[in-house]
């Protein structure tokens, strides 16, 4: 751990606690007052935002050449021997995810100008944008585990409101409450981990955590294990990955802006920075890194399969944002940190992208539907045709957008690292990452019917042109970013690897970028084939075979199980329990009480009548009993 010297000690914390502070300061100013005023809301929310991606891009280049990481802590809860820290850690990995998260977030604000003018509820939007901002920021420059989890937590919580955001409609509420729910069930197994970490540690500090030699002296292999698989179910919740990935899709429910932030580009890839936060502590378990590269290879092809027969061209992204998450996950399983951390870079660029591009067409053309969307003329809207093109070849990997650097990396990884089968599933998801990827391209570029003769596409009620120019910019950022940052694939690696963990590159194979292309050349050409030559049939493959079609549509059953497990177990096995205990025991209890109460009343209600016979009667009786009594006795 290193502090520096004073001034940069003073000027690198007061620059990180300011970008921190900002948007929490925003989100309490425009809920507790201004949230009925809409654009000082927006003002005040980008205002916080665009401060923060200032302090964090001053950051990264004062700290470009940082020899060690830096930790400012202070002493958070003291309770008995034990003291709780809070802080800041800044180092490559950090700096990097903190410029990415206020990158996208102060350019999905501005977005949010445009598309979310008019709505009712615009300055609780910003407000909830604000919250978020601040939790995810604090997340990635956490110094302890215990103070990451928080921020996870509050992360999970921004989320929820923001997924249920339209919370009078239905699916959108249920879409929250599913969420919520199963990214809180990996988050259990995430505490049991921090727990036993504590126990046998005494401590959570990343630093320590990160420490391989530290780590190996007081825990052992099985314990290092556990602790490592506790913790990744915290990333699989998450990250959506198998088994809890279907809560991704329907999580569309909410803005587009919000899917492009949150479910795309930084709150579902916190799974992901906690893997490469501890890359150090996981890499000291072969299993649980081999569990990694399974989970992330599972998870990539099921998504990849599901993408392929989807309509709703956010929950197409939203599949491939999964498949991508596994991509990632399959990198750092193989042993490389900067080719799962670079692939998230880039990806937070194009997937946000693609989901904002997406938003556009919805804004104008009021419908989630592909092909319809093709229908009502979607081509004419040609910034956000040009900038899917863009975000679709670099998910597909083609050069020279900034996908295809990170991705082969991946692949390259993959084949050095000695894991042939898992080199090929990726090579097989590159595939399908291609074809659903201008599948969707050509249902949007090439309608059916209506095409040119369609009516031009109207504005979104109150939205007018002047967001549309907003939008526009801000695509138009997200393009050029998505162009570029391939090409700064070796600097980057140069400041990860100064921290060391794994971040060095792999061999380079002269054949590899050759076969990746040409395999999207293929994908792309049977996409054509069926979806964008002039007598396309318009059916896919798979749809070809009802029960596969179905299958995949169907999201390989995943929630009918889910449903399955609720029902069976939950429903008619907890629930019911539960409310015969409370049936028969509690309130059994409590209007047995009453009963007896009531009767009580009603024999001293009786004793009290006034009748001479009855308290002649009750005399008689006690001598008499106290005459046996006496009696009885001698």
């Amino acid at each position: 751990m290193s502090m520096g010297t004073a001034t940069p000690f003073h000027f690198s914390l007061i620059v990180a606690a300011s970008a921190l502070i900002l948007p929490l300061l925003a989100f309490g100013v425009i809920m507790v007052a201004t949230r009925s005023r809409h654009r000082l809301s927006a003002v005040i929310s980008i205002g916080a935002a665009g401060l923060s991606l200032m302090a964090a891009v001053t950051l990264l280049v004062q700290h470009w050449q940082m020899p060690a990481p830096l930790v400012f802590q202070t002493v958070w809860v003291v309770s008995g021997q034990t003291a709780i820290p809070l802080g800041i850690l800044l180092d490559p990995t950090s700096l990097l995810m903190f410029t990415v998260v206020a990158a996208i977030s102060f350019l999905v604000q501005v977005y949010s100008l445009g598309y979310m003018a008019g709505d009712p509820g615009f300055g609780r939007y910003y407000g909830c944008m604000s919250l978020f901002a601040w939790a995810m920021l604090s997340l990635t420059v956490s110094s302890s585990l215990l103070q990451l989890y928080i921020f996870w937590e509050l992360v999970g919580l921004a989320s929820y409101l923001l997924i249920g955001f339209w919370f009078d409609t239905f699916s959108a509420s249920e879409a929250g409450k599913k969420a919520f729910v199963m990214t809180r069930t990996g988050d259990v197994a995430f505490l049991l981990g921090l727990v036993l970490l504590w126990l046998q540690l005494g401590t959570l500090d990343i630093p320590v955590l990160t420490d391989p030699a530290a780590v190996a002296a007081q825990l052992s292999p099985g314990m290092t294990t556990l602790t490592a698989l506790l913790i990744f179910g915290g990333i699989v919740g998450k990250s959506a990955q198998f088994p809890l990935l279907t809560w991704l899709p329907d999580a569309m429910e909410g803005p587009t802006p919000v899917s492009a932030l949150l479910h795309s580009a930084t709150m579902v890839a916190a799974g992901v920075y906690l893997f490469a936060r501890l890359f150090g502590f996981f890499s000291l378990s072969p299993t649980a890194m081999a569990v990694c590269l399974t989970i992330g290879t599972v998870s990539m092809l099921l998504a990849a399969t599901m993408a392929m027969v989807a309509r709703d061209i956010k929950q197409v992204w939203a599949f491939s944002t999964i498949s991508q998450l596994g991509f990632m996950l399959m990198g750092l399983g193989a042993g490389s940190l900067f080719a799962g951390v670079f692939h998230l870079v880039t990806h937070a660029g194009f997937k946000a992208l693609l989901f904002l591009s997406a938003g556009v067409f919805i804004h104008h053309c009021h419908t989630n539907d592909m092909a319809a969307i093709g229908r009502q003329g979607g081509r004419r809207l040609k910034s956000a045709v040009a900038c899917t093109i863009v975000g679709a070849g670099a998910l597909s990997g083609l050069p020279p957008f900034s996908g295809f650097f990170s991705k082969e990396l991946i692949l390259g990884h993959l084949l050095d690292s000695g894991h042939p089968v898992a080199f090929l599933a990726a090579a097989v998801g590159a595939f399908l990452t291609t074809y659903y990827s201008f599948r969707l391209i050509f249902i949007l570029l090439f309608p059916r019917d209506g095409g040119d003769d369609a009516p031009p596409a109207d504005s979104h009620g109150d939205r007018g042109h002047g967001g549309d120019r907003a939008m526009a910019v801000v695509l138009w950022c997200l393009a050029g970013v998505t162009l570029a940052l391939g090409f700064f694939q070796a600097p980057l690696q140069d400041f990860l690897a100064r921290t060391g963990g794994g971040a060095g590159a792999a061999a380079h194979h002269g054949w590899l970028p050759v076969a990746a292309c040409l395999l999207a050349a293929v994908a792309i050409g049977q996409a054509w084939f069926e979806f964008g030559r002039p007598k396309a049939s318009r059916i896919g493959w798979v749809e070809r075979f009802p029960l596969l079609a179905d299958l995949f549509g169907q999201r390989w059953y995943l929630d009918r199980f889910y449903r399955f497990l609720l029902d069976t177990l939950v429903y008619r096995g907890v629930s019911r329990w539960f409310a015969a205990n409370d049936r028969r025991v509690i309130d059994g209890a409590v209007d047995g009480l009453g009963r007896s109460t009531v009767s009580l009343g009603r024999v001293a209600a009786w004793l009290h009548a006034g009748m001479i016979q009855y308290r002649l009667m009750v005399m008689f009786a006690a001598v008499v009993g106290l005459i046996l009594f006496i009696a009885w006795g001698g």
